[in-house]
């Protein structure tokens, strides 16, 4: 990702947050948030459904009032000067909100004449966000014979029409085939490069893996870890060894400590340092016998590890309107 950003701005932090809480009746979905994010980074939120995610998206955009806790975002409240962030933001939920009615240039002329330009002007920035996305050979194409994956762009190129500063992409490639997953990405890396600030949920854990700057893991409406992709790799130890064993009985002993588990093969992955003196004392600790474990492999920790350590199971619960 490159470095090369435009100096920040004197509003401080793209987006603060300070002890965010949200109840709907007896369910609990945001229990004392607290975020940071600087400007022109790539900032990514995971969690299982019902972490938390978009509840915390719709707050920071002005969708949805806090309980509880103050959050600033372009330098200005929520709460108090939601004009003023809603025209420093562009937010684009799970699903493309364009019109299928209209061409893609059509589309992007309508946003860009409702943001205030002449006809001219919003003509020249269609026209500029059609190159930019590579959507210029079918914008004359009805938006609804566009691919998921162009929809996905023109929508973005929407949420763009006025240059905001900031980015919400609430779960963007949600149902995208690989390859339109992999154009989204690259556009998420182009806005960085521009100096743009994106905050980005997701549950692909590759996704936050490769795009962001910083990461936070929220579960039950907390983050319970924020880091960039290795320190919180290093948590759960930075390798993963992987034990096969040899029958049900032995895999069950050792599964509350695994990191990852697949009961099909009966393997399970345990944090570890990854030196040779560690994983000789795993061994020994989990097989003294030499019984129960048939075969081992080493690996680099995932993020998949990650989230699996640290998130709980079974801790699934409703929350507001999975899309904005």
């Amino acid at each position: 990702m490159s470095t090369d950003r435009p100096p920040a701005t004197t509003f401080g932090p793209a987006i603060e947050a300070t002890g965010l809480r949200k109840a709907y009746g007896k369910l609990t979905v945001l229990d004392g948030v607290d975020l940071q994010v600087e400007q022109g980074t790539v900032f990514s939120l995971l969690g299982p459904n019902g972490a938390g995610k978009t509840t915390t998206v719709r707050i920071l955009a002005t969708l949805t009032t806090p309980d509880a806790g103050r959050a600033r975002v372009a330098g200005h409240d929520v709460m108090n000067e939601r004009s003023r962030v809603r025209r420093a933001i562009s937010l684009t939920g799970q699903f493309a909100a364009v019109d299928e009615k209209q061409t893609g240039e059509e589309n992007l002329r309508m946003m860009a004449r409702l943001s205030g330009r002449s006809r001219t002007a919003a003509r020249r920035r269609a026209a500029e966000l059609l190159e930019r996305f590579d959507l210029t050979g079918a914008a004359h194409r009805l938006a609804a014979t566009y691919s998921g994956g162009m929809r996905r762009r023109l929508d973005l190129a929407a949420g763009l029409v006025g240059d905001p500063g900031i980015v919400f992409l609430d779960e963007p490639t949600t149902g995208l085939d690989p390859r339109s997953r992999q154009e989204l990405w690259q556009v998420v890396r182009d806005l960085s490069d521009r100096g743009t600030t994106v905050f980005l949920t997701t549950q692909y854990l590759e996704e936050a893996d490769r795009l962001a700057d910083r990461i936070a893991v929220m579960d039950g409406g907390r983050v319970i870890a924020e880091g960039t992709a290795a320190e919180l790799k290093a948590r759960v130890g930075g390798h993963r060894l992987d034990l096969v064993f040899t029958d049900s009985a032995a895999y069950r002993r050792h599964e509350p400590r695994a990191v990852h588990r697949s009961p099909e093969t009966l393997t399970l992955g345990l944090p570890t340092s990854g030196t040779a003196a560690e994983v000789r004392a795993l061994l020994d600790e989990i097989d003294p016998a030499r019984s129960d474990v048939t075969r081992f492999s080493l690996h680099t920790t995932t993020l998949d590890d990650v989230f699996l350590s640290l998130t709980r199971p079974g801790a699934l619960t409703e929350e507001e309107p999975a899309h904005v």
